[in-house]
């Protein structure tokens, strides 16, 4: 008996290959590598990545720079909040609030704005400062 397989395919042509066609190269296992992902090799990237991984997918901007950024209606109503911490303060009938305190760089304009906020940000949007203004605020850029 023999004790391996190669000893007990020594001496055949194919060592239990079947035809001596078979094993011959990339062809016989469909391409190297990602060869032919888009049409026979799918499954196993169906299975790693969720889907078809084949071409480019957009543009990716390496210089891009991130603004944090807030809308005025939302600090509209977390305003109790940022007086209880401290961020903000008020001065008669007006709060006084400085966005860098919260980490925040631009202020935008989407929601209401039913308090008069005096705001300082780096930067504010158009439609926030019109906002800002029509309720009796202030909108300072620092």
């Amino acid at each position: 008996m023999p004790t391996n397989k190669r000893s007990k395919y020594r001496g055949s042509r194919t060592c239990g290959g079947g035809t001596h066609k078979n094993r011959r190269g990339a062809g016989n296992r469909g391409g190297r590598g990602r060869a032919g992902i888009n049409a026979h090799h799918f499954v196993k990237w169906y299975l790693e990545f969720g889907g078809p991984v084949f071409g480019k997918d957009g543009f990716v901007n390496k210089t891009q720079k991130t603004v944090s950024t807030i809308d005025v209606g939302v600090i509209d109503q977390i305003v109790p909040s940022l007086l209880a911490q401290g961020i903000a303060r008020k001065e008669s009938d007006t709060i006084v609030i400085n966005a860098s305190d919260m980490g925040i760089e631009k202020v935008l304009g989407s929601g209401r704005v039913t308090k008069k906020l005096n705001i300082s940000a780096q930067a504010f949007s158009e439609q926030a400062k019109a906002k800002i203004e029509k309720s009796g605020g202030k909108a300072q850029v620092v």
